[in-house]
């Protein structure tokens, strides 16, 4: 069979890319010995949106105040959030940036269609001018150096929602989804995380696919590694720093802090593909809250050439679209990762076919809950994910409606809620074909 993969100019950089691969690599997936236990809780949904244009806020946090739990919306400003039952007389905090925060108490919130609405945060040019440093990438290396006193100082252990998405075109051809424990280890510290597979789902319909399959190498260490205050590497090495101009962007807020925002893209005189996006750096103690940024594409024959290194003889194929996002969270004065997003697109053109072949791939990753790894444990070599894992076909947990229970995830979009339908109809066939009862 033809395969294609993806790989980094840089070895280290292969971590968090994504691969185009055979069909046939496929490997299975376990749950590691985990007990579900029974929590009793109330899930709420809604959607958080812009008070003046009413339009959607995206990836916007919600946090239980008094817990660690939080959860963002999705590309549709919508959100489900469950609450346990020893957690409802707390408010959640709903915060974007740009935005003025809200407190709602949580028995102000109906099961369904809550509308939450965020007015704009206006900053004072006056504050700006006052405070602001004169050269925007003293800032950067400042805030770099600074993970140590900003960041988580202790291990943690992590629940996180990871979600995976490959589309032919606009058609979903494949649907991921995971609950995984992160161990994080500290900022300052050279240990890569852990992380440890608890329960997974998948469905891929190959009718949809071309004789190249995507599949997705790597799983939710696509979405960790762009972490950028525990891996500075893979984007802002003390080397590649260099190759960076650095520019001063409007001012904004979040959580009623004043933050700067930093563009930066490659020098004009560094050919080979790098990076251009936003830093958001809180002002008063030097911290990133937010990177959304993307790679340069403009020459897509070296772009091809940093990511193709096989490929079928009768094909051209290069990445049409390479971007990233990264969201910290505040806990008592330290922040830490909650949220990442990974967007991968590709254009396969064949020859003698009149159509090209596009395909997208997203993987996003939130951290729902989190506590302080006292005991510094980790998870047996074999229990934990590996960086090159590919999560394999297991559609059976989409005929069960209450798979998660009472974990967390991120509210599925209109289209994935349809793939998930059409998933269980697939199933409900199946069965009543075969005549058993699905496990």
């Amino acid at each position: 069979m033809i395969s294609i993969k993806i790989s980094s100019i840089k070895r280290s950089n292969l971590r968090i890319l994504l691969a185009l691969i055979l069909i046939s690599a496929l490997n299975n997936f376990n749950a590691f010995g985990f007990q579900e236990q029974e929590i009793n809780f109330t899930e709420y949904k809604g959607e958080v949106l812009d008070e003046a244009s009413k339009k959607p806020l995206i990836f916007a946090t919600l946090a239980v105040q008094e817990s660690n739990i939080t959860t963002v919306t999705n590309t549709e400003g919508q959100f489900s959030l469950k609450i346990p039952e020893e957690k409802m007389n707390s408010t959640v905090l709903i915060s974007f940036l740009g935005y003025k925060t809200r407190l709602v108490p949580i028995s102000q919130l109906n099961k369904k269609k809550n509308k939450i609405f965020l007015t704009i945060s206006v900053t004072e040019l006056a504050e700006i001018n006052i405070s602001a440093p004169k050269n925007a990438e003293s800032l950067v290396r400042e805030t770099l150096t600074k993970k140590g006193k900003n960041y988580f100082d202790d291990p943690t252990l992590m629940t996180a929602f990871y979600r995976e998405t490959i589309k032919k075109r606009r058609k979903n051809v494949s649907l991921s989804e995971a609950v995984v424990n992160i161990y994080k280890t500290p900022y300052t510290s050279h240990r890569n995380d852990a992380v440890q597979l608890y329960k997974a789902r998948k469905s891929t319909d190959y009718t949809k696919m071309d004789t190249v399959a995507l599949k997705l190498q790597g799983g939710p260490f696509n979405a960790l590694y762009i972490d950028i205050m525990k891996y500075p590497e893979f984007i802002f090495s003390n080397e590649s720093l260099d190759d960076y101009t650095f520019s001063f962007d409007s001012s904004t807020r979040i959580n009623n802090k004043l933050i700067y925002v930093i563009n930066f893209k490659q020098k004009s005189s560094v050919q080979r593909p790098m990076y251009k996006g936003k830093l958001y750096i809180d002002q008063e103690n030097k911290i990133l809250t937010s990177a959304i940024y993307s790679l340069n594409i403009t020459n897509k024959d070296d772009a091809a050439r940093m990511f193709v290194r096989r490929k079928p003889r009768n094909a051209k194929v290069w990445p049409t679209e390479i971007a990233y996002r990264v969201d910290y969270r505040e806990k008592n004065n330290k922040w830490y990762y909650g949220y990442s997003n990974v967007l991968l697109e590709f254009k396969i053109n064949w020859d003698k076919k009149l159509f090209n072949s596009v395909y997208s791939m997203t993987c996003e990753m939130a951290v729902t809950d989190w506590e302080k790894n006292h005991i510094q444990s980790m998870p047996k070599a074999k229990e934990r994910i590996k960086t090159s894992i590919i999560l394999s076909d297991e559609a059976i947990g989409f005929s069960d409606p209450d798979f998660w229970g009472e974990y967390n995830i991120i509210e599925p979009e209109k289209s994935i809620e349809s793939a998930i339908k059409k998933i269980q109809r697939q199933l409900k066939r199946s069965k009543n074909k075969s005549g058993t009862s699905t496990p």
